[in-house]
């Protein structure tokens, strides 16, 4: 649905990547205005952080009634690309990204800002050895109410989706460190805790059993089987998770602590709106379509837009 160019500011000389939304053919004109709002709130949501495994927003730039998204350019890989060039990578070297991504979702979190759609596409291996979380294309923020999907749609890969997302359509903290789990499972596994041929198969699996076994996860079982569980008000939090990632990453890790049994309180995420409900290709699922992927990302060859 979208593009992501590598351009120059010549204001400031300096690279930068600028978000090209690129609606699908077939949305009529109100839906191309619900997509810019979306754009519009995912620059709003991004810059509110301010976090060194946080992909940085710079500027939202109107071009021909759209708005272009520029973001720190980021030399990189996505954790995807590296994972279909070697295959699964060793449980401390995924403890170690885990490590990275938590507290990029901690910082999310404590400003108020639930990402909703980590999964190893949108995490960037940088050439400086940076592990960076991009594409706030679905995240929210601070409304007071949980974000709600309509009926029938999942946001996000069902694939990386929690429990509760798809059966409730309810986004929260947990939500997210669930997606953090399967998104490390993937790293370890070289396929995800749900993963099946289709997205309605992910779904009822998902609806219906345990994840998939992590043989080759080490001293990181116990990370995926406290982020994993069904549960919300079982799962880790922020510093459980971080305590076992940090052991994890050294190669020692024991059983995950067992949570107290409370009622969450409600996570901070935006009320729905006109955008929240746009069938997106990128990240909307249609009970039971396919499940599809996010837009190219920074560094992908052609030339870059037309600028001023």
């Amino acid at each position: 649905m979208g593009r992501v160019w590598r351009a120059r500011d010549e204001m400031l000389h300096r690279e930068v990547a600028v978000k090209e939304v690129v609606p699908p053919s077939w949305l009529a004109d109100h839906e191309r205005a619900e997509l810019r709002s979306r754009t519009l709130r995912e620059a709003r949501a991004a810059a509110r952080l301010n976090h060194p495994a946080v992909v940085r927003l710079y500027d939202v730039v109107p071009v021909e009634g759209s708005p272009w998204i520029v973001m720190e350019y980021v030399p990189s890989r996505t954790l995807q690309d590296v994972l279909d060039a070697g295959g699964p990578l060793a449980p401390a070297e995924a403890a170690r990204i885990g490590l990275a991504l938590l507290d990029a979702l901690r910082a999310a979190h404590t400003a108020g800002v639930l990402h909703r759609d980590v999964k190893p596409q949108n995490v960037l291996m940088a050439h400086d050895g940076r592990v960076m979380l991009a594409d706030f294309g679905l995240a929210t923020f601070d409304g007071g109410d949980g974000a709600m999907t309509r009926p029938g749609m999942v946001f996000g890969s069902p694939q990386y989706v929690a429990p509760e997302r798809a059966a409730e359509g309810v986004s929260t903290v947990a939500a997210d460190l669930w997606s953090l789990g399967a998104t490390l499972h993937t790293v370890v596994e070289g396929r995800s805790p749900y993963a099946r041929s289709t997205a309605m198969a992910t779904l009822s699996a998902l609806a219906a059993g345990p994840p998939d076994p992590a043989p080759h996860a080490g001293p990181l079982a116990p990370v995926l089987d406290g982020l994993l569980r069904r549960d919300p008000r079982d799962r880790l939090d922020h510093e459980a998770a971080h305590r076992l990632l940090t052991a994890a990453a050294t190669g020692h890790a024991g059983p995950p602590p067992e949570p107290e049994r409370t009622e969450p309180a409600a996570d901070p995420a935006d009320r729905p709106d006109a955008s929240t409900d746009l069938a997106a290709q990128d990240s909307t699922i249609p009970l039971p379509g396919p499940d599809q992927t996010t837009a190219d990302r920074a560094g992908a060859p052609g030339p870059p837009p037309a600028a001023d």
